[in-house]
């Protein structure tokens, strides 16, 4: 194998090695997000669940004032009633008759109005239950994140720690000169450094490369930067990378996997 290409090969597996780094600081990063925005989705239904139960606490106090108020028209009603047969002229009666009117018509209001209460206080307590039930699956995932979290990062910081100390590996047998090239990329482009390109398309930014530039790739002489992204690139038919035949690697689910097991 010539000298370039196994400068090629030693890159190709520092960016494997870097892959995995990579994964593992976005786990690190998105964990905590996922927890935060969990926490937020059920602060979100307790300010509703919350709601919810003030609206039916105002309802029963609505409520129990009406039925005080109806059962002290009913008592009044009933003095009136009994009164009436006390009258002693025709124009005290009717004044009454009028006055136990006005209160049948304030009572008979007073009923259509606790009807009201009680259809809006069953339609919010069936509004409560519905709440309720998604409260109580969030709260219950919410703990079991929060639970798994700290499981999530020390296992990543685990993961981490190995892979530095592959990186550290795999590095020492890449001349400086080359390595500072990788290094000076990974620090200032995105992920990943090297990439191979395939019928003159470069795979990391997916731009075809000038023709001229793809026949010096061809070539073979020296390592070569994608001139659109920058990034270090080599022909594919130059090296085959045997990690791309390999399935694609779990997703960082498998914290939780493990976790639960």
């Amino acid at each position: 194998m010539s000298l370039y290409l196994e400068q090629i090969r030693q890159l190709v597996a520092l960016q494997h090695v870097d892959d995995g780094i990579h994964a593992v600081q976005a786990e690190l990063e998105a964990a905590p997000k996922e927890v935060e925005a969990l926490e937020k989705r059920f602060a979100s239904q307790d300010a509703q669940r919350n709601w919810v139960l003030e609206k039916i606490q105002h309802l029963q106090e609505q409520q129990k004032r009406l039925d005080a108020d109806i059962e002290d028209d009913e008592s009044r009603l009933m003095n009136s009633k009994n009164k009436l047969m006390q009258v002693e002229n025709d124009r005290e009666y009717q004044a009454m008759i009028r006055e136990m009117d006005n209160m049948e018509r304030q009572n008979h209001s007073r009923e259509e109005e606790r009807m009201a209460l009680q259809e809006e206080r069953s339609l919010q307590e069936e509004n409560l239950r519905n709440v309720e039930e998604a409260w109580n699956e969030l709260k219950v995932e919410l703990e079991r994140q929060q639970e798994n979290l700290e499981f999530r990062l020390n296992l990543s910081r685990e993961k981490l720690e190995g892979l530095e100390a592959q990186r550290a590996a795999v590095s020492k047998d890449i001349p400086a000169p080359v390595l500072g090239r990788y290094e000076f990329i990974r620090n200032r482009l995105r992920h990943p450094v090297i990439v191979p390109v395939e019928e003159g398309i470069c795979s990391g930014c997916h731009i075809a490369i000038p023709p001229q530039v793809f026949i010096d790739l061809q070539r073979g002489n020296h390592i070569m930067s994608c001139p659109n992204c920058q990034r270090l690139m080599y022909w594919g038919n130059h090296f085959h990378d045997p990690e791309a035949d390999k399935p694609a690697a779990p997703k960082m689910e498998f914290f939780e996997d493990t976790f639960n097991k």
